[in-house]
C-alpha cells in the first residue's frame, strides 16, 4: 500500500513538475517573442531614438541614405538635413560633436556604412549640457558596440551618374583588443557639380537678365583615427584625428547678360580652390561610481584653411561695352582651442546632476585681395581688399537636473551661461571694426509623462544664442556676374532664440510636434538693389575729363545680396509622423507631414560695409520684410520587402515641398522621387538608386517689394542621379567601436 501511495506522489509529482516547466517554458516563449518584437522608434527622456540595427531600412547603403529614412528628418538638396523640416541639425558621433566643416559631414556620412550604426537619436530641444545655437537640433549617430575582441571592416564603392560621373570609394576598418579600441576610415571620390543659372532683376524701368551655367569639378580625400584606451576599470584615455581635404581646380561660371532685353555681355568666372580641414581631440574619463558617475574633460584644436583665387573677365558683346577683368584672392585660416570639464552624478533613485564648464577661443585671419584691370594693367582695388581678423572667446558653465519622480513622470531642468568676447579689426582700415562683449543666461527644461505602454507626451523649452558663421562676417564679396554679388558683413550680430516644443507619441509609431519659435534680432542673406555712380580714371587713377573739364561718371545699377541683422521671425510649426512595419516588416514606412505658420518682420536700409573713393557714389532701394505665410511639407518613405529570403528590398520615396514665403523671397514648389533596389548576397549589399526621376528639385526664389522692383534666382542643379553602390562586409561583425566621447570643439564646427 504504501509502496502504491509513493508511486502516486511520485507520478503527481511529475504532472505537477511538467506543468511547472510547462509553464515556465511558455513565459520564456513570452519573454523571447517580447525580444522578438523590439520597438525601433521610441520617446526617451529628452530624445527620439531610432533602433536602426532592428530595422530592414540599414543594410547595404551609406549613413546620409539612411539620415533620409529617419523619422523627422528631411533633406531636399543632398546636402544638408533639417529636423521636422525647419530646425538646422548639429551632428554627434557616439557622443562627441563632429569636427568638420557641413561639406566634410556630408561626405563622411555619404561614406560611412550603414552596417556601422546601432541607432540614430534625434534631439529637437537640446538640453544645457549641449553646445548648440539658435534652434539648432541634434542627431546623434551611436555606433555598434561589443566587447569580443577581433577586427572587422567595410569596403564601399560608388559610381554616380548625373550630368557627370562621379566616381569614389572608402574602406573602414576596425580593430579591437582587450584594453585597446581603435577604428579608421578613409574615403576618397572625385565629382563634378554642374548648375545651370537664370538671374533677374530690376524695377518698372529698368531690366537685368543673366543665363549661364557654372561648372565645378572636385576631388575629396577624407578619413579619421579613433584611439581609445582603458587604463582600468574606471579610467579610460581616447583620441581622435579627424582630417578633408577638397581640391576644387577650374571651376568656370559662364554668364550671358542682357539689359533691357538688349545683348550686353558675357561674363566667365574662374576659380581655383583648396580646403584642409584637421581636427584634434584628446580626452579623459574616469567613473567615479558603479551608478554611472563619471567626470570627462576634452581639449581639443581645429585647423582650418581655405583658399580661393578667382579670375572674372567681362566681354563685350555690344560697341558700348568695354573689356573688365578683376583677380580675387579670399584666403580663410581658423584656428580654434577649446577644452571643457563635465562631471555627472548619478542617484539610485534614477536621478541626475550634471555640472560642466567650457573655453572656446577662435582666431580667423582672412587676407582678400582684389585687382581691377584698368585697361593695361591690374592695379589693387584698396576698397575691395581687406585684412580683416577676428578674435573671439567663449566661456560657458551649465548645470542641469534630471528627476525621475515616478515610472511615469520624470523631468529636467538646466541652464547655461555664456560669456562671449570678440573683436573685429580690418588692418589698416579703422572705420571697419568693433568689439563686442555680451553674456547670456540661457535656461532649458523638458517635462515627460508616460500615460501608459501605449502614450507618451512631453513639453520642452529652451533659449539659444545664434552666432555668425565666420566666412560670413569676412568682408568680402562672391560674384556671379560683376552686378550681382553675395556681400559679407562683419557688423552682424548674434541674434536670441527662444524655442517650445510639445510632444505626443502614441504606440511608439505615430507621434504629433506643436512647436513654437521665436528670433529676436534675426539675420539672414537678403537682396539690396541700388546704382554706384564711379568716375573713370585712368592707370595712375586721375579722374578722365570730358571736353567741358568735368570728370567722366558711369553709373551701373547692381543686386547686392548682404548677409544682415533684418528684424525678428516667429515660427509656429505642427507635425504628424508615422514610422511603423506591416505585414511581418514586409512593408516598412516613414510618413509625415510639417506645418508651419510664420512670420518675418523687418528692412534693411544700408550696407555698413560699403566703402566710396572721395567723389563715387552709391544708392540704395531699402528692402522691407512683412510675411505672413503657411508654409508645409510632406514625406513618404516606403521600404518593400521582396523575397522571404529577405535579400530583395524596393524602396519607393517621395517628398514635397509646396511654394513657401522666407525672408529673401518666394520659393516656388520642389518635389522629388527617389526608387531604389537592393539585394543582399552574403557579405556583399549592391544597391541600384534613381534620384529625383522626374527633375522637379530645382531651386527657384522671386523677390517682389512694393517700390516695384523685383529679382529672381532660379537654379538648376541636375539632381536627377543614377547610383550603383557595392559593399562588403568583413571580419567580426560584432566588433565593439571606441566609447562615446564629447569633443570640447561643440560650439564652432557649424560656423567654419
Amino acid at each position: 500500500m504504501k509502496a502504491k501511495i509513493l508511486i502516486a506522489v511520485i507520478f503527481f509529482s511529475g504532472i505537477i513538475s511538467a506543468q511547472q516547466t510547462q509553464k515556465k517554458s511558455d513565459e520564456t516563449k513570452t519573454i523571447e517573442e517580447v525580444k522578438l518584437s523590439k520597438k525601433v522608434f521610441v520617446k526617451k527622456s529628452d530624445r527620439f531614438v531610432y533602433d536602426v540595427a532592428s530595422s530592414p531600412v540599414a543594410k547595404g547603403t551609406n549613413s546620409f541614405s539612411l539620415l533620409q529614412q529617419t523619422p523627422m528628418l528631411s533633406s531636399t538638396d543632398g546636402k544638408t538635413f533639417k529636423i521636422m523640416g525647419k530646425s538646422n541639425v548639429v551632428f554627434y558621433i557616439n557622443g562627441r560633436k563632429t569636427l568638420m566643416d557641413a561639406e566634410a559631414i556630408t561626405e563622411m556620412l555619404k561614406n560611412t556604412p550603414s552596417e556601422n550604426i546601432q541607432r540614430i537619436e534625434v534631439i529637437t530641444v537640446p538640453g544645457s549640457e549641449f553646445q548648440v545655437e539658435a534652434n539648432e537640433g541634434v542627431i546623434n549617430i551611436v555606433m555598434k558596440k561589443s566587447k569580443t575582441n577581433g577586427y572587422n571592416g567595410t569596403l564601399k564603392m560608388n559610381n554616380s551618374q548625373s550630368y557627370y560621373n562621379n566616381p569614389s570609394s572608402g574602406i573602414a576598418f576596425n580593430l579591437r583588443q582587450n584594453k585597446w579600441s581603435f577604428n579608421s576610415n578613409f574615403n576618397m571620390g572625385s565629382y563634378t557639380e554642374r548648375e545651370k543659372y537664370t538671374l533677374t532683376n530690376g524695377n518698372s524701368t529698368f531690366r537685368n537678365e543673366s543665363f549661364g551655367t557654372m561648372d565645378d569639378p572636385n576631388k575629396n580625400y577624407g578619413g579619421s583615427i579613433n584611439i581609445d584606451y582603458e587604463i582600468n576599470k574606471k579610467q579610460s584615455l581616447g583620441f581622435s584625428y579627424n582630417m578633408r581635404y577638397n581640391k576644387s581646380f577650374g571651376s568656370v561660371l559662364d554668364m550671358t547678360n542682357y539689359e533691357n532685353g538688349i545683348l550686353s555681355n558675357k561674363t566667365v568666372n574662374q576659380e581655383d580652390a583648396q580646403t584642409r580641414n584637421h581636427n584634434f581631440n584628446l580626452n579623459y574619463e574616469v567613473k567615479t561610481d558603479t551608478l554611472g558617475s563619471k567626470l570627462s574633460s576634452n581639449i581639443s584644436y581645429l585647423w582650418f584653411n581655405r583658399d580661393k583665387v578667382s579670375l572674372g573677365e567681362s566681354f563685350p558683346l555690344t560697341p558700348k561695352n568695354a573689356y573688365n577683368a578683376f583677380q580675387q584672392a579670399v584666403p580663410q585660416i581658423i584656428n580654434n582651442y577649446a577644452a571643457n570639464i563635465d562631471y555627472i552624478k548619478k542617484f539610485r533613485n534614477e536621478s541626475s546632476f550634471a555640472i560642466g564648464t567650457s573655453y572656446n577661443h577662435t582666431n580667423t585671419d582672412s587676407d582678400t585681395r582684389q585687382n581691377d584691370f584698368n585697361g593695361s594693367q591690374f592695379i589693387n582695388n584698396t576698397k575691395l581688399s581687406n585684412h580683416f581678423i577676428y578674435k573671439e572667446n567663449i566661456i560657458g558653465a551649465y548645470v542641469t537636473f534630471e528627476r525621475k519622480f515616478s515610472d511615469k513622470f520624470s523631468g529636467k531642468i538646466g541652464t547655461r551661461f555664456e560669456a562671449t568676447l570678440s573683436t573685429g579689426d580690418v588692418v589698416g582700415k579703422s572705420d571697419i571694426g568693433f568689439e563686442r562683449n555680451y553674456n547670456n543666461l540661457l535656461p532649458y527644461g523638458t517635462l515627460n509623462f508616460a500615460i501608459n505602454d501605449n502614450n507618451n507626451i512631453s513639453y520642452s523649452f529652451s533659449s539659444r544664442v545664434r552666432r555668425p558663421g565666420f566666412g560670413q562676417l569676412n568682408p568680402s564679396r562672391t560674384y556671379f556676374t560683376p552686378t550681382n554679388y553675395i556681400q559679407n558683413n562683419p557688423f552682424m550680430q548674434a541674434s536670441k532664440n527662444y524655442n517650445q516644443e510639445i510632444n505626443y507619441m502614441y504606440k511608439n509609431a505615430f507621434y504629433a510636434n506643436v512647436s513654437f519659435n521665436y528670433a529676436d534680432n534675426a539675420y539672414g542673406q537678403l537682396p539690396l538693389q541700388g546704382t554706384e555712380t564711379k568716375i573713370q580714371r585712368d592707370k595712375d587713377g586721375n579722374p578722365l575729363l570730358d571736353v567741358d573739364g568735368n570728370p567722366i561718371k558711369v553709373t551701373t545699377k547692381f543686386l547686392r545680396y548682404i548677409r544682415t541683422n533684418y528684424g525678428n521671425n516667429k515660427q509656429l510649426g505642427l507635425t504628424l509622423g508615422m514610422n511603423k512595419s506591416w505585414f511581418g516588416d514586409i512593408w516598412t514606412t516613414n510618413y509625415s507631414a510639417n506645418f508651419e505658420y510664420a512670420t518675418y518682420k523687418g528692412s534693411v536700409t544700408k550696407d555698413p560695409t560699403s566703402q566710396q573713393i572721395p567723389g563715387d557714389t552709391e544708392e540704395l532701394l531699402p528692402f522691407s520684410i512683412d510675411v505672413k505665410t503657411l508654409n508645409t511639407f510632406f514625406q513618404v518613405n516606403n521600404m518593400l520587402r521582396l523575397s522571404a529570403k529577405k535579400d530583395w528590398y524596393l524602396g519607393v520615396n517621395y517628398w514635397l515641398m509646396p511654394s513657401r514665403e522666407m525672408e529673401i523671397g518666394k520659393l516656388h514648389t520642389q518635389q522629388s522621387l527617389d526608387l531604389n533596389i537592393k539585394k543582399i548576397m552574403g557579405n556583399f549589399t549592391f544597391l541600384f538608386e534613381v534620384n529625383d526621376v522626374f527633375s522637379q528639385n530645382i531651386d527657384d526664389i522671386r523677390t517682389f517689394q512694393n517700390d516695384g522692383s523685383f529679382n529672381t534666382v532660379r537654379s538648376f542643379q541636375y539632381r536627377r542621379e543614377f547610383n550603383i553602390n557595392v559593399t562588403y562586409n568583413f571580419g567580426n561583425q560584432k566588433l565593439k567601436k571606441a566609447r562615446e566621447v564629447k569633443s570640447a570643439n561643440d560650439a564652432i564646427r557649424s560656423r567654419t
